[in-house]
C-alpha cells in the first residue's frame, strides 16, 4: 500500500511516499524549482516520489494533507472579530484568497493531481486531512526509535494550535494539551526576527547565530512586557505590542518604542544593540522551552521526548534541553518545520487511520539519515560535466578519499555531491560544502567567498562518532545536526586576557584547536557521523588519517538565499559562481582556478509581509 503525504500552500512545501509503513522518498519543492521555501503545490516533489517508487497516482491508496483549511479559515475570521476594527486591511486582503482558493483546498489538490495523471479518478476516501499539529506530532513520534514517548510540538501556528503535547504509544498518539493562537513561542521569536531585519519563516536561525555576540540585557523587558510565563510553563503574549494578528507585519510602532529603536532595515549595519536583542530573545526562548519541558515531565514522567515544529529547529534550545532537561532521551524530527508535516500526515494515515502495527527497537529511527531525495547515476553526472565543458579526474576508491582529504587539508573548499539528497534544512553529507576546521580564517573565507552571507554566521562540525567526546561535551549521537553543545575543555586555547573585543570583533579570537567551527561562546552545532553513512564517513576518516583531526566543516551546498543543490547541474552552477575550489562527485574531482568575489549583498525584505 502506498500513501502520499503532502504539505504546502504556506511555506516549504513537500511530499513523501510511505510504502507499507516504510518511508521511501521525500523531498521539498524548493529543491526542484530553486525558489527558497517554495510554498507552491509540490508537483515536482510528488513526481520525484512517484518516479523513485516506480508507481503512478492510480497506485496510491491514500493522499493526506498536513492541515485542515476550514479550521485555519475559522481562525482568520474569529481573529478579525476579536481584534476588530483593527486588522481590516489584512482581513480584506486575505479573505478573497481563502474564499477563491484555500477554503476549497481539496478541490485544488485533486485538480493538481489530475494534471499529473489526467485519467486518475479520486475515490471518496482517497483524500484525507490531518490537523497541523497532529502532523507535527506524528512526524516526531512515528519515525522515532521509541515505543513510548511524550511528544512536544512548538511552532508559529497551525490552524489554532501553537504548542501541543501528546502521548505516543505504539501506533497511537493521544493529544493531551495545547496552547492556542495568538500565544506562540514561534511567533514571539519570529517577531524579533522581523524586528532585527531578517525574513520571517526563513531567517530565524540567523537570530540564533547572532545571539552569542550579544548580552541578554533586554531579557527582563521581554518577560515584563511581552510574554507572561506561568508556573506550569504555559505562557501568554501581550498582544498590545504585536501586529501579526491584525496586520501584514509582525511588529509595529509600540514594539519599536518599547525597545527604544526603530526596526532594523535589512541592509542596515548590525550593531551591538541588535546583538543584545538577539541574545535576549534567544535566552528567553531557551528558558521557555526548558521550563515547559520540566513541568510536563512532572505530569508525564516518560524517559523519552520527541520534538517537532519550527521551534524544534532551534538547536541551541535543544542542546540546553538535552543537558538540563529531565528526559533521558530526546529525538527531534530532522525536518521539524512544515516540510516534515508531509511525513507526519502520511504516518497518521498508516498508523492512526488504518491501525497498522508499529515495531521499534529503541535505537534506530525510520528517517534513513534523511537521505530520501533524488540520486543521480554516473552517466547523468558525466553528461552534466560535459555540457558545462568541465574536465575531471576519475579515481579509484583507494586514491579518491585520500585525495579529497589532502585537498581539504591544503585549505581547499570542496563542493561534495554524493548519493541521495537530504530531506529537511540540513546538509548531512550528500549535498555539502566541506573545509578544514583547524584554519582560523576558514569561517570568514566560507562566509564571504563561498556562501556570500553575513560574517557572523557560524559553521558546523561533522565529527566521527568515535571521537565526539574528545572534541565536544556530547555523550549522545547527533546525526541530524540538531543539538548545540560546547567544545570540550581539552580542545580550547587560552585567550589573551588583555583583549576585550565586542560584537563581530569576537571572531578575531582563536578559541580552540578547531576555530572555524567554534562559535564565540565556545559552542558548536554538532553532526556525529557513524560508519553507516559510508562515503561521508570515509572522507572524514581519510582526513583524520592525514591530519589527526577527526572532523571537517560541513555546511549546506548552496549560496545565501538559494535552496540546497539537488541535481548535478545545480551543483555545477553553484560551483562556478562561487569561490569554491573543487567540485567532487562520486570518485570524480573537478578543479577550477580561484575567483575573487568583491562585493556582497543582502536581499531586501523591506516589503515583507506575514501571512495569517
Amino acid at each position: 500500500m502506498y500513501i502520499l503525504g503532502i504539505s504546502g500552500f504556506y511555506h516549504d512545501s513537500a511530499a513523501c511516499i510511505i510504502k507499507d509503513g516504510e518511508l521511501m522518498a521525500a523531498a521539498q519543492e524548493e529543491r526542484f524549482t530553486r525558489i527558497k521555501n517554495d510554498a507552491a503545490f509540490p508537483v515536482n516533489a510528488i513526481r520525484f516520489c512517484f518516479d523513485f517508487c516506480g508507481i503512478t497516482l492510480s497506485q496510491v491508496q491514500h493522499i493526506v494533507f498536513y492541515e485542515k483549511p476550514f479550521l485555519k479559515f475559522e481562525r482568520l475570521v474569529e481573529t478579525f472579530f476579536a481584534f476588530a476594527p483593527r486588522g481590516i486591511v489584512a482581513y480584506l486582503k486575505a479573505v478573497p484568497v481563502w474564499v477563491k482558493e484555500k477554503l476549497f483546498l481539496k478541490r485544488m489538490v485533486i485538480k493538481a493531481l489530475k494534471n499529473l495523471e489526467p485519467g486518475w479518478k479520486s475515490a471518496a476516501d482517497t483524500m484525507l486531512f490531518t490537523s497541523h499539529h497532529q502532523s507535527h506530532a506524528a512526524s516526531a513520534f512515528f519515525p522515532s526509535p521509541f515505543q513510548e514517548a511524550l511528544v512536544l510540538t512548538m511552532d508559529g501556528v497551525g490552524e489554532w494550535t501553537t504548542t501541543s503535547v501528546a502521548i505516543g504509544s505504539g501506533n497511537e498518539l493521544k493529544m493531551q494539551r495545547e496552547i492556542r493562537f495568538p500565544h506562540s513561542i514561534g511567533l514571539l521569536y519570529s517577531a524579533f526576527t522581523y524586528y532585527l531585519g531578517f525574513k520571517v519563516n526563513c531567517d530565524e536561525y540567523k537570530v540564533m547565530g547572532l545571539a552569542p555576540y550579544g548580552k541578554p540585557v533586554y531579557k527582563k523587558l521581554v518577560y515584563d512586557k511581552l510574554v507572561d510565563v506561568k508556573a506550569d510553563g504555559s505562557f501568554r503574549l501581550n498582544m498590545d505590542y504585536f501586529t501579526f494578528a491584525t496586520g501584514l507585519t509582525m511588529t509595529g510602532r509600540r514594539f519599536d518604542q518599547l525597545l527604544g529603536q526603530q526596526r532594523r532595515q535589512p541592509n542596515e549595519e548590525l550593531t551591538q544593540f541588535h546583538m543584545d536583542v538577539a541574545a535576549s530573545i534567544q535566552q528567553v526562548t531557551e528558558e521557555m522551552v526548558l521550563q515547559l519541558a520540566i513541568n510536563l515531565h512532572k505530569d508525564y514522567p516518560f524517559e523519552n521526548l520527541c520534538l517537532a515544529g519550527g521551534v524544534a529547529l532551534n538547536c541551541v534550545a535543544n542542546g540546553r534541553l538535552l543537558r538540563e532537561g529531565p528526559f533521558k532521551n530526546i529525538w527531534v524530527q530532522p525536518a521539524a518545520g512544515d516540510a516534515g508535516g508531509a511525513i507526519g500526515a502520511a504516518y497518521c494515515a498508516w498508523y492512526e487511520y488504518l491501525g497498522q502495527p508499529r515495531l521499534v527497537n529503541n535505537q534506530t529511527d525510520q528517517m534513513k539519515g534523511t537521505l530520501l531525495g533524488p540520486e543521480f547515476a554516473m552517466d547523468e553526472i558525466k553528461a552534466a560535466l560535459l555540457e558545462a565543458k568541465l574536465n575531471y579526474d576519475e579515481l579509484s576508491d583507494d586514491d579518491f578519499y585520500p585525495r579529497v582529504a589532502s585537498l581539504i587539508a591544503g585549505g581547499q573548499v570542496i563542493g561534495w555531491f554524493n548519493g541521495r539528497m537530504e530531506f529537511g534544512p540540513r546538509a548531512l553529507g550528500s549535498r555539502s560544502i566541506l573545509a578544514d576546521p583547524r584554519r582560523s580564517d576558514m569561517q570568514s573565507v566560507l562566509n564571504r567567498k563561498i556562501k556570500f552571507r553575513e560574517s557572523f554566521r557560524p559553521f558546523a562540525p561533522a565529527v566521527l562518532s568515535d571521537f565526539q567526546q574528545q572534541y565536544f561535551d556530547l555523550d549522545t549521537s547527533s546525526p541530524y545536526m540538531l543539538f548545540t553543545t560546547l567544545v570540550a575543555e581539552a580542545q580550547r586555547v587560552e585567550i589573551d586576557e588583555g583583549l576585550h573585543p565586542t560584537g563581530i570583533d569576537l571572531l578575531k579570537q582563536v578559541r580552540s584547536t578547531i576555530p572555524a567551527v567554534t562559535h564565540v561562546d565556545y559552542s558548536a552545532r554538532v553532526q556525529t557521523v557513524s560508519r553507516e553513512i559510508a562515503d561521508f564517513y570515509r572522507v572524514i576518516d581519510a582526513f583524520y588519517r592525514l591530519t589527526a583531526c577527526p572532523l571537517v566543516i560541513n555546511t549546506s551546498f548552496n549560496v545565501m538565499d538559494e535552496p540546497i543543490v539537488c541535481t548535478p547541474h545545480d551543483a555545477i552552477r553553484c560551483f562556478q559562481k562561487s569561490g569554491m575550489d573543487v567540485l567532487v562527485f562520486k570518485n570524480m574531482i573537478v578543479y577550477k582556478a580561484e575567483r575573487k568575489v568583491d562585493q556582497l549583498t543582502e536581499p531586501n525584505y523591506e516589503n515583507q509581509t506575514y501571512e495569517i
